[in-house]
């Protein structure tokens, strides 16, 4: 059986370091998908888990799941009202600044299989995502249009937790994230995958920090970053970033 590797457990609460490349939960987008964490979780505790906080496919790290639909709801609470520090790193396309915050409201995107037959309006909704730039690179290799490449990594601190939130506001910004095949460009992400071996997205949620929903206590929970993430650092001579 498939084990996940889990870095916080207690009576109310489980989290994982998701992998990369894995669903939370079962979606009309990935039919032909058959592994889930949600599922994956339950059968290597024995018990029913309910995800309060949602990670894209791509995206790897922090993914906090409650032991009882109350402790779930009380966390979803705490992330509904701002009061959750999630923290993520990313490596991004171009020098972007030292920080800063993107103010930038974004609409819910639709999806094409499970809202084929919405009639209505997607609505737009307030999203602010606070960065700092924690160290740059400049290598001798033409990938776009310029001789040399550039590449940034960036901490991000979304408040919010809106679809691709992350991608779409690094993109708005101008330093799209490496990997990205939607809101990136191709020829950078192909570049990582044939120079580095590293084909996927580079994101990762490294930290959440909240107040346990039971006895009030602050909980840290940390991941750490996978083998192909650590190989684009170690080529840019980046050390990863303290928790």
């Amino acid at each position: 059986m498939e084990r996940l590797p889990i870095i916080y457990r207690d009576e109310c609460l489980v989290a994982i370091d998701k992998p990369s490349g894995l669903l939370v939960h079962r979606s009309p987008i990935d039919r032909h998908e058959t592994r889930f964490a949600l599922q994956l979780l339950r059968d290597q505790i024995g018990q029913r888990v309910y995800p309060v906080h949602r990670l894209d496919k791509p995206t790897s790290g922090v993914l906090l799941f409650a032991l009882t639909p109350e402790v779930a709801r009380a966390v979803s609470e705490q992330l509904a009202d701002h009061s959750v520090l999630k923290s993520y790193l990313a490596v991004v396309r171009g020098w972007c600044p030292l920080q800063g915050v993107i103010d930038h409201a974004l609409q819910d995107q639709p999806d094409k299989i499970a809202d084929r037959n919405r009639t209505q309006a997607r609505p737009t909704r307030d999203a602010v995502t606070r960065f700092e730039r924690l160290d740059t690179v400049e290598i001798p290799y033409a990938v776009d249009r310029y001789p040399q490449s550039r590449y940034s990594l960036v901490a991000l601190q979304p408040e919010q937790g809106r679809k691709h939130q992350l991608r779409r506001h690094m993109k708005h910004l101008g330093y799209p994230i490496i990997g990205d095949a939607k809101h990136g460009k191709g020829v950078h992400n192909r570049f990582f995958a044939e120079k580095y071996g590293c084909g996927r997205l580079l994101l990762a949620c490294t930290g959440m920090d909240f107040t346990h929903p039971v006895n009030g206590d602050t909980v840290h929970i940390k991941a750490g970053l996978d083998a192909a993430f650590q190989r684009v650092l170690s080529a840019f001579g980046w050390k990863e970033p303290s928790p």
